[in-house]
């Protein structure tokens, strides 16, 4: 087990022993093994609670994670979607993560305000996810702990204005006030340095760890973002204003087409964006069809390994660059 090599805000407010993050990959991607790896290795993790409808079923995704991390802390992403009921369906399932004492939470989606007392009255940290530092300022004004702010670069989305990670690194530790995360394209330790060099507090890494060696997608997918380099990505939905950056493949064609004709109706959307179409590639291992998170951050995972060796390699960049940094001062 590595010791801890640098200390933020947000090591000390999660209790890790890293600045790193792997948020959500997905409904059922992210699940209680993977979120484990992440935090035995000294990051946070989050299971995905979108991808557990059913109580009982997230209940004991939810211990099965303990058991596995020795009761050490780990972390839900709650999807708050705009849809009618999905205030309600986060409640419910805070209601669980309350009695499973789940330690923190990654919200995204639609404002937090409505669930913020709820988790803050038990004690639950929250960090929001938004793709602007706009955002940022209205989720420090709800009270959450930390907010994670995501570049254009990101797998997934990355919000309507698109604006690079390298430039919101730099903006959000400057207006914002809390714990700051930063992702979009991270993927390497030289990143984590610059970010914290930057004012930022860790970095949140997705695409990057899809090729983690405890992540249950087929080898195929792991094997397709190996061979890539972030070029095969493109940001689709624009025409309904849900930019989504996801694997150019006949899903995303097809969609690309509908943005063309800016067709604003979802119906004509819904047959090539199913989450279903996403979870069979990820079963089968063919990803010509489905809506799949995709960033830049793809040129480097450059090999499926177990996630400890991954963060290694991350810290161990991280320490020379700060080490380069240090030598070029004058």
């Amino acid at each position: 087990m590595r010791p801890q090599t640098f200390s933020t805000r947000i090591t000390d407010l999660l209790g890790i022993r890293h600045p790193i993050l792997c948020g959500g990959l997905g409904p059922r991607v992210s699940d209680a093994r993977y979120v484990a790896a992440v935090v035995n290795a000294g990051g946070m993790g989050f299971i995905v609670g979108a991808g557990f409808p059913d109580s009982d079923e997230f209940r004991n995704e939810l211990r099965t994670c303990r058991e596995l991390t020795g009761a050490r802390n780990f972390g839900v992403n709650l999807y708050i979607s705009r849809q009618a009921g999905g205030v309600e369906r986060v409640k419910q399932q805070i209601r669980i993560l309350i009695e499973e004492k789940v330690a923190c939470v990654e919200t995204a989606g639609a404002s937090p305000e409505a669930v913020v007392p709820l988790l803050k009255e038990a004690g639950i940290k929250v960090l929001h996810k938004v793709p602007a530092v706009r955002y940022a300022h209205t989720a420090a004004r709800m009270g959450v702990d930390g907010v994670i702010v995501v570049g254009n670069e990101c797998g997934g989305h990355p919000g309507i204005y698109q604006i690079g990670s390298i430039v919101q690194a730099a903006q959000a530790p400057r207006e914002i006030g809390l714990p700051v995360v930063i992702g979009g394209g991270i993927g390497s330790g030289r990143q984590l340095a610059g970010v914290l060099a930057m004012g930022a507090d860790a970095v949140l890494m997705g695409t990057r760890m899809m090729v983690a060696e405890e992540l249950w997608i087929h080898p195929e997918v792991k094997a397709k973002v190996v061979a890539g380099d972030g070029s095969e990505s493109v940001v689709v939905k624009s025409a309904i204003r849900d930019h989504h950056r996801v694997l150019r493949n006949e899903s995303a064609e097809a969609v690309m087409e509908l943005d063309r004709a800016q067709v604003s109706e979802f119906e004509r959307f819904r047959p090539h964006v199913m989450g279903a179409l996403a979870h069979e590639a990820y079963v089968t291992g063919d990803t010509r069809k489905g809506m799949i998170d995709y960033g830049h951050a793809a040129v480097f995972a450059d090999a499926v390994r177990k996630v400890e060796a991954i963060f290694d390699d991350i810290i161990d960049d991280a320490v020379a660059a700060s080490s380069r940094l240090k030598r070029l001062m004058a």
